[in-house]
């Protein structure tokens, strides 16, 4: 029997008015009235199913395709207060992200499905309901550390559990563990892009513990292989179903660009994501990446040095590489490079029109263009309507590779069926094990302080280069540096495009000027010019010539910065909190 219009505006109304007093008061003590609402909508599978599709708000949705302009990978407007070192405490009760309004809905079904007799309703419903668990305490340990553990809801006169403190870091991601190995066993194995399946769990216990994994071993926090071995299964079961393949329309020099621009996505390699409408829901994202008042994004120069040329060679072992300029740096490389910022001969998506160079709208002069929609109404302000991809299949072979080589237990034959799939899609040699952990790559050493210096220590820096590139713009570069204990790298400058002198530049090798530098006079400009740089704006390192000097570099305090402060109200109120170290009560 299906749900009826009624049933579902009644249980709506439910779910809706427990989450305006959670986010109103944000307590764990203020469950829904359940003398009423558990017997009258804990009765089929349709009602569970209701009620777990509002838990899908713990998910994320455009901000994925933002997360990385506040990291190394991206200078926008300005650099974000977690990259200056300039975060602050926050005041109120529940904000800065310690809000517990959405444990409290999770609990409080896992409390009461049960009353269904449908056992196989039961069994996925509970098992999607603990995967939004384990994600919303893996999201609150990234960020906070030590968290308290609440695996049930709580009566408003229990001030044991209402004033605990935090517990350990092992038993609360013990519990996540648990939460997502509970998903995979109970959700089916079925394809749904806008819904939880078990390939989703799948992926998510792979991103947990290759988190927790590196974050243990990098951070000296012990036991760190039972959570990379987790990873790894995770990873290898996704693989190994056959479920997903990647994205191969279009051919080398345009399927990762289509992957991320297309309006739709499909099942072939998307796992999950975000589904938008015309006209029903929209994002603004385009507006950001377009609009020289929005984000104004631009690759940083390390993270395009770090793209391969297109016969495998480190791109940092061309002669000259520092001062090459635009269009010749641009040339013969890895092909996600122009398809992630805009080469010398960009036309926007679907279009065969070259587009002018425009330095306007990106700090850097490298623009971001992955997930950028077709041009036209799209653009506007909340004019995008391209789905926003949450888990896919490629990051299942990164991190299958990366736990293996961080276990010591990678092989060549591992390597064949994750890192040279993604170099296949855009025929680019393979990465060979033996070959990289003989010649590790300085340039990428020099990146990375804290650094497994065992026999795969090439090959580790290979993989890592391979998310960097692989995984530009999908919100999850701050979390690798965080769990590789790299903070000082946000101490390091965000640089642009090298320019030779002032005077007029040709961006893409016509014979006609694209871009004019200046100190402040532009009179001698060419008509054709349809970018300027005044350097008293935008300088150059080395005054009237090199890199684009943006951001200087930040400040970063270890170990405070690798976590967030904890509201001084909710400090107030419970006295068995601490703040995290290093942050002022």
């Amino acid at each position: 029997m299906g749900i009826t219009m009624s049933r579902i505006i009644q249980i709506s109304t439910i779910v809706l008015l427990s989450l305006l007093i959670a986010s109103c008061q944000d307590m764990l003590n203020q469950p829904p009235d359940d003398a009423v609402t558990s017997e009258e909508f804990f009765n089929t599978g349709d009602d569970l199913k209701a009620y777990t599709n509002d838990l899908y708000a713990v998910l994320p949705t455009k901000s994925v395709y933002m997360d990385d302009s506040d990291s190394d990978n991206i200078l926008g407007v300005s650099a974000a207060d977690r990259l200056k070192g300039t975060r602050t405490v926050p005041t109120d009760r529940g904000s800065g992200g310690w809000s517990w309004g959405h444990l409290r809905r999770i609990n409080y079904f896992l409390e009461n499905y049960k009353r269904v007799d449908d056992a196989a309703a039961r069994a996925q419903y509970s098992g999607i309901a603990r995967f939004f668990r384990a994600f919303f305490y893996y999201e609150k340990v990234k960020r906070f550390g030590e968290v308290p553990w609440y695996g049930e809801v709580i009566d408003q006169d229990d001030e044991d559990l209402l004033n605990k403190a935090r517990d350990p870091r092992a038993l609360v991601m013990d519990s996540v563990l648990a939460d997502i190995n509970y998903a995979v066993d109970n959700i089916p194995a079925e394809k749904k892009l806008n819904q939880i399946t078990k390939y989703t769990a799948f992926i998510l216990k792979a991103r947990i513990g290759l988190f927790e994994g590196t974050f243990r071993k990098y951070h000296d926090l012990g036991n760190h292989e039972k959570f990379l071995e987790a990873s790894a299964s995770a990873a290898k079961e996704l693989i190994d179903s056959g479920a997903y393949t990647l994205y191969t329309n279009g051919g080398p020099d345009q399927a990762y660009l289509d992957l991320f621009a297309r309006n739709n996505q499909d099942m072939t390699e998307t796992i999950l994501a975000v589904d938008y409408e015309f006209g029903i829901r929209t994002h603004d994202l385009a507006y950001r990446m377009t609009a020289p008042t929005q984000g104004r994004w631009g690759l940083a120069k390390d993270l395009v040095n770090s793209y391969l040329m297109n016969d495998g060679s480190p791109f940092t072992d061309q002669d000259g590489y520092e001062t090459m300029g635009f269009y010749e740096e641009m040339q013969n490389r890895d092909p996600r490079l122009t398809q992630t910022t805009a080469g010398p001969d960009y036309s926007t998506y679907g279009s065969n029109d070259p587009e002018p160079v425009n330095l306007d709208i990106t700090r850097t002069g490298y623009r971001v263009i992955k997930a950028l929609p077709p041009k036209g109404p799209q653009w506007g302000s909340g004019g995008s309507y391209n789905d926003v991809i949450l888990f896919r299949y490629a990051e299942a072979l990164l991190i299958y590779a990366e736990a293996k080589a961080e276990l010591g237990t990678l092989t060549q034959a591992d390597l064949d069926i994750s890192i040279n799939e993604l170099r296949d899609r855009v025929d680019m040699p393979h990465l060979n094990m033996a070959d990289a952990n003989a010649n590790p790559d300085p340039y990428q050493e020099n990146l990375y302080e804290n650094l497994d210096q065992g026999v795969n220590k090439g090959v580790i820096l290979e993989i890592r280069r391979e998310r960097r590139v692989e995984l530009m713009n999908e919100g999850l570069r701050w979390s690798d540096l965080m769990r590789w204990k790299e903070g000082q790298k946000v101490e390091d400058p965000i640089r642009g495009i090298y320019f030779s002198s002032l005077g007029a530049h040709d961006f893409n090798n016509d014979g006609d000027y694209d871009v004019y530098v200046h100190d402040g006079d532009d009179s001698g400009a060419p008509d054709e010019v349809t970018a300027k740089i005044n350097i008293n704006e935008r300088p150059l390192t080395g005054g009237t010539s090199g890199n684009l000097e943006l951001f200087s570099g930040g400040t970063f305090e270890e170990p405070k910065d690798y976590y967030y402060p904890l509201p001084r109200e909710d400090l107030e109120l419970n006295d068995n909190l601490e703040q995290n170290p290093g942050w002022p009560e």
